[in-house]
């Protein structure tokens, strides 16, 4: 199966599970989320030093399919991490998300691959990863470019290889 076909499959399957959420009541969708994604620690090691986040894990379909929707805000150092249990092209958007984010492609390795910066709220365009990646973080628009966040900086989290 070729690139494009394999990204076209995934996009078609976070379309189904995100479409499917979204006929929630609204109220459903605005719960916290479940007790099971706590806070874990998360560093991103860059030029200008060393970065520590806390960081809810989404491991499931279901997990990842809600990620940040309906939150109003996030806290400075938090972020979202998605682990897409295998190393492949995925693409991210922005349906009933109303924080502005940096999303971060992430390597098996921990390396930035790419970095999507500022992604617009409530946007059902997808982002694309431009290459297989293992994960995504999401932090708040402008984190990246404050922090001086590039491609192949490295982030520190028990789901990368060291």
């Amino acid at each position: 199966m070729s690139f494009v076909e394999r990204l076209l499959r995934g996009v078609f399957a976070a379309v189904l599970v995100v479409g499917a959420f979204a006929m929630l009541p609204r109220s459903a969708g605005a719960q916290s989320p479940p007790a099971a994604a706590g806070l874990e620690p998360l560093t991103i090691v860059t030029a200008s030093g060393r970065h520590a986040f806390q960081v809810e894990v989404m491991r499931t379909p279901d997990q990842r399919a809600r990620g940040l929707m309906h939150r109003q805000f996030m806290p400075a150092d938090r972020g979202m991490l998605f682990d897409f249990k295998q190393v492949e092209p995925v693409a991210m958007w922005m349906q009933n998300t109303y924080i502005s984010l940096d999303m971060l492609f992430i390597r098996a390795d921990g390396t930035v691959a790419r970095i999507a910066e500022r992604a617009e709220p409530l946007s059902t365009r997808t982002i694309p990863s431009g290459e297989p990646v293992l994960s995504v973080l999401e932090v708040n628009a402008g984190i990246a470019e404050k922090l001086g966040i590039k491609p192949g900086d490295k982030v520190e989290h028990p789901l990368f290889k060291r």
